[in-house]
Order: structure tokens, then C-alpha cells, then sequence
């Protein structure tokens, strides 16, 4: 299928290559200067933007700013953010482009498009809808202070570092409710129903011992090797700190979200439904899915790609010996005893199996593999009600953290094991885990590309990777593949149903129906995902715009290339520069390929 997207922002600045049109004085009077001047300022704003976000730069592996916490949410950050995106972008347009070499002139380009986006994001209020059910300061701070999560517990600094965060942690929940009272009184407010579901996530946090806390979990793992001076005072430091601190702050949002926000929250939920609503989702769906692409063109795609899928899975249906028609061949491979693990460790042990095999038949198809190690873990209980099926946490690109693989075991029965193979081909090998870590991995791109992204190259690759199994000799149980197309369907159905909630008024039963009717999808796993697409909108479009073009641009470098096609080299060429928006690596293998005819 031919992607019907016009030309991005990304695509013209690419075009502009031989020559920038832009009047602007050049400070870089030579090629080597316009190099070592946009560089300088790709690691200056690097530098300075992990000093506004710490937790950002925890993630990575710099643990300088650990003992901090940015208050993201108070105009006071917003309006830094808004003032060094102005800044950089006023110094980055003082660069001849026209000097600078292809790598250089790429570089430019995605900084240009990740400063513009960011600046034109600050019409949208999303600050006034800080929290939902999915994404959640309050459950991000749990996987952090447990240990699960960036911040490390292995010396006395990284247990008083968390300490120090614990504090911003709370100056962060009272700025929410300040915002979200802004949010009630403007008319921005989240749907009821995301509220509802966020509430028992809070109240998981609110226990009667400190002990009991998911907080206090690094006590119980403390490094042996701490004097016994500095255990007694961090045990009492940590519980006095839960007991005074953290739980208090849980109390104070779960009580303003029972008590004064369920009321003023609304029954719609749908982003169009919001003041400046359809423009909102219009900027989401341009950013999400790097086209300009609109809503009804999205749409459209889904439904063809639903109907593709369908006739594809009538054959495996017929391949198996099935006899009845789809909808009950849905709900034979949901509800029979023989596609479910009665145990949860069973799952977690299938994954990790899994791993070692398919990462031996990775090479069949690849010839760069990260060099960060890689596990599998499970969900943790807090959140595996509203967890996905699956989701990949990156490594550090030093190795001192592996890259994570968490399964989700809750509700066994909603968790066929035809979805597994898919599943971990795309957050796992050769899906995010080899996209991340080999960007992360290659020094020799500027730091805000090894450590930036772009959700339709990032989740469309992930999606493509699914594709890959066939060749790479996996999908062997037609059970499996169908659940490749199953998970691929899927991201076609969040084609139609997240353009239904936010651009077309759909009612949450409306998606849940449609669901149902087109796919096998058990209710724990409807549910959740029908409401991940009502808190973030536009982010489930990614997947399969992404992974269509993505096919696009294989299929053509193959038509052109004929026996000098490898795909190995053609993967290599798609990860190594890491993410970038979709029309770009179009030129770019444009590009790669010209250099082989």
C-alpha cells in the first residue's frame, strides 16, 4: 500500500540540502567551522536540557543530577523549556546548512523539527491534563523508588539521592492538583472513566507501615556491604520519608481526585471534545506519525487494512481445520484451556526461553546486534491492571543497566500464548531492544539523536520486526502466526478506533464493540487498551503508518537493487542513524541505494 502522505517538514528541510533558502547572518564561515559550531550546540543544549530534566538523564546512564526532580508541571519549567527551545532553534538557523556534509545536514534537520514541534505543542494545554491511568506520575514514581525502574540503589549517595527526590516527588503531586483545578475551571479535564481507573492505582500506595510500602523495598535489598551505621539512619530516614512524605502526597491527590475532580470530570472522551480539541489531535496525529495525514485518511487506511487481515486470517482458520466462521474462530483461540498458562511463571519462563532462541536466528537477518544485555521481567502488581501485554524499558549504553522486557502476567486467561512470539519480536529481538540500543550504542551521532526518537519510526519498526518472523523461522505453529496477524490487525484496528474517539466522536462502547466484533480480543485486554487510546491520543496511530512505510521502502530498495539486495544491509542502513521521521529515511535509503546502482 502506497502511503498517501504529503510532503513534512523533514522532507523539505532534506530537499533543502544544496542550498538553505533561509536569509540569516552565518556565523560558520567554512565547512569546518559550520560543523564544529553545530555540534558545540547540539552538546550544549544536550548538556543543558538533562540539567532541566534529571530523571531524563537518570535514564541514560548520567547520574549526576540524581538527588533531583524537575517540577515539569509549573509554568516556571514550561516557560525555561519554552525559552532554550527559542533560543537554540534562533542559533541553530545562524548555521550555513549549505556547508555542513550529509550526517551534519541530517543532524540539522532533526534538531530543527524537534525544536519547531516542541514550540508549536505549547498552544495545546496538556499541561492542565498532567496525569491519566497510563501515564502517571504517581505509578512512574513507584517503579522508581522501588528499584524496578533508572534510579540505582547501590551506594549510600543513590539511597540519599532518592530521598532528596522523595521531597520533589511531593512538591510535583501538590503542582497536578494545582494545574488540574486550572484544567476544572477552564474546561480541560480528563475522561471520568480514565479517573476512575487511576484512583485504585493511588490508593495501592497508601499503606498503614512503611514497610509495607513498595518504597521500602531498596531497604529490604540493601547492599550488604553498608556500615551498620549508615543502614540504622537510612531505615529510619526511609521510614519517616514514606510515613511523611510519599503517602501524605498519595493522600492529598487520591482525595482531590475522589473529592473534587470525578465531579468536574467529563462523560465524553474524545480529545475533540475539549476547547481547541480537533486541533489538538491534529498536531498529535502530525507529530505521532511524522506525515501530515489527516484523520479521515488515517481512518480510511485502517479500515482496508482490517478487511486485509480478516482474509488472512480465514486462511490460518482454514489451515487449522477450524470450521466455524471468524467471530467464532476468534473465540475458540480466546477462550480454549490449550492457548493459556495456568501459572504466571510459566509465561515469564516461555518469554525468557524464547529469548535465547529467536536471538540465534536474529543473524539470519542482521549483521549489527546491540551490545547491551538484555532480560525479561514481569509487571509489577501496582500496574498490570492497565499495563499493555508487554513493553521494552532501554539499557544504558554503558552496560550498567540491561535493557527490560516486561510481561504481563495479570489475568492469565486474557493472555493467549499464540500472541507471544509477535509480541516479543516487537519489544524485544530484533524489535526496540536492537532500534534502541543500537542508537544509543553509536557514539558517532550527536547525543540528542543517540538518545532522542520519533514514535513512528520507533513503534513501526517495532511492528515491522513483527512482520520479520516468517523469515527469520519463527510463526512455525500456524497458531503463532495467526497471532502475528492478530497483533498486526490489531494496530490496524487502533487506525480506526483511535481516529473514531478523537476525531469522530466515537462513545467508549462504540470502540469496545468494534473491537470485539473484528478481532480476538479477550475484555481485560479491550478494556485497557481502549482506554490507553482515550490518554494518549494520536500515540496508537504510530504503529502501523509507521510499519507500512517502512514495508514501502523495503519493498522498493528490493525492486530496484534485485540480487544486490541484502536485507542485512538494508536493516543496518534503516537502524544506524537511529530514529528519524518517516519521509527522512525514505531519502535516506533513497540515498543508500542510488550509492549501489
Amino acid at each position: 500500500m502506497k502511503l498517501r502522505a504529503r510532503a513534512t517538514l523533514a522532507a523539505v528541510l532534506l530537499v533543502a540540502a544544496c542550498g538553505d533558502t533561509v536569509d540569516r547572518p552565518a556565523t560558520a564561515t567554512t565547512a569546518v567551522d559550520a560543523s564544529l559550531t553545530l555540534n558545540a550546540l547540539f552538546e550544549e543544549y544536550f548538556e543543558r536540557n538533562l540539567e532541566l530534566n534529571p530523571i531524563s538523564a537518570t535514564f541514560i546512564g548520567d547520574y549526576r543530577y540524581n538527588d533531583r526532580m524537575a517540577n515539569s508541571n509549573s509554568p516556571e519549567y514550561r516557560a525555561a523549556e519554552t525559552a532554550m527551545d527559542k533560543e537554540f532553534l534562533r542559533r541553530l538557523l545562524e548555521v550555513d546548512r549549505g556547508q555542513l556534509g550529509y550526517q551534519d545536514q541530517l543532524s540539522y534537520d532533526l534538531f530543527r523539527i524537534n525544536r519547531e514541534q516542541s514550540l508549536e505543542g505549547n498552544e495545546f494545554p496538556s499541561h492542565l491534563q498532567p496525569i491519566n491511568q497510563f501515564y502517571s506520575l504517581t505509578n512512574f514514581f513507584v517503579q522508581l523508588g522501588s528499584g524496578a525502574s533508572a534510579h540505582p540503589f547501590k551506594t549510600v549517595k543513590d539511597y540519599d539521592d532518592f530521598l532528596s527526590r522523595a521531597d520533589q516527588f511531593a512538591i510535583n503531586v501538590d503542582q497536578v492538583i494545582t494545574n488540574m483545578r486550572e484544567g476544572m475551571r477552564e474546561g480541560v479535564v480528563q475522561p471520568r472513566i480514565l479517573m476512575e481507573k487511576l484512583i485504585p492505582q493511588i490508593a495501592s500506595q497508601i499503606v498503614d507501615s512503611p514497610k509495607d510500602s513498595s518504597f521500602y523495598t531498596p531497604i529490604r535489598e540493601m547492599p550488604e556491604d553498608f556500615a551498620d551505621e549508615e543502614r540504622k539512619r537510612l531505615v529510619t530516614a526511609y521510614e519517616d520519608k514514606i510515613s511523611n512524605t510519599i503517602i501524605p502526597a498519595y493522600e492529598r491527590l487520591g482525595n482531590f481526585i475522589g473529592d473534587d475532580y470525578l465531579a468536574a470530570a467529563r462523560e465524553t472522551v474524545g480529545l475533540s471534545a475539549l476547547p481547541n480539541g480537533e486541533n489538538w489531535y491534529a498536531y498529535l496525529v502530525r507529530v505521532r506519525t511524522t506525515t501530515h495525514m489527516t484523520p479521515d485518511e488515517i481512518h480510511r487506511i485502517g479500515l482496508d487494512e482490517v478487511a486485509r487481515i480478516h482474509a488472512e486470517i480465514r486462511a490460518v482458520k482454514q489451515e487449522v481445520g477450524f470450521e466455524g466462521d471468524l467471530k467464532e474462530f476468534f473465540e475458540f483461540v480466546n477462550t480454549d484451556e490449550q492457548f493459556f498458562f495456568d501459572e504466571a511463571e510459566e509465561l515469564i519462563q516461555g518469554y525468557r526461553d524464547m529469548s535465547d532462541r529467536i536471538s540465534a536466528l536474529a543473524r539470519n537477518l542482521f549483521e549489527i546486534f546491540p551490545k547491551t544485555a538484555f532480560e525479561v521481567r514481569r509487571v509489577e502488581p501496582f500496574r498490570e491492571q492497565s499495563a499493555s501485554g508487554g513493553s521494552y524499558m532501554a539499557g544504558t549504553a554503558d552496560g550498567s543497566r540491561p535493557g527490560v522486557f516486561y510481561a504481563n502476567a495479570y489475568d492469565l486467561k486474557a493472555r493467549g500464548n499464540w500472541a507471544m512470539e509477535a509480541l516479543f519480536l516487537h519489544e524485544a529481538i530484533p524489535g526496540h531492544h536492537f532500534q534502541i540500543m543500537i542508537q544509543r550504542e553509536n557514539e558517532n551521532l550527536p547525543d540528542f539523536r543517540r538518545y532522542g526518537g520519533f514514535t513512528a519510526f520507533s513503534e513501526g519498526w517495532g511492528l515491522y520486526a513483527e512482520s520479520l518472523g516468517k523469515e527469520l523461522g519463527v510463526y512455525t505453529d500456524p497458531y503463532q502466526y495467526f497471532g502475528s496477524l492478530n497483533a498486526e490487525l490489531w494496530r490496524s484496528i487502533r487506525l480506526v478506533v483511535d481516529t473514531g474517539i478523537h476525531a469522530k466522536g466515537w462513545t467508549r462502547q462504540q470502540v469496545l464493540d468494534y473491537m470485539y466484533e473484528n478481532s480476538a480480543v479477550a475484555e481485560a485486554r479491550a478494556v485497557a487498551e481502549a482506554e490507553r487510546f482515550m490518554a494518549i491520543p494520536g500515540q496508537a496511530l504510530a504503529y502501523k503508518i509507521g510499519q507500512l512505510k517502512i514495508r514501502e521502502i523495503r519493498d522498493s530498495a528490493e525492486a530496484r537493487l534485485g540480487d544486490k539486495f541484502d536485507v542485512r544491509k538494508f536493516h543496518t542502513e534503516v537502524l544506524r542513524d537511529g530514529a528519524m521521521p518517516l519521509s527522512i529515511l525514505e531519502a535516506k535509503i533513497d540515498r543508500w541505494v542510488e550509492a549501489q546502482i
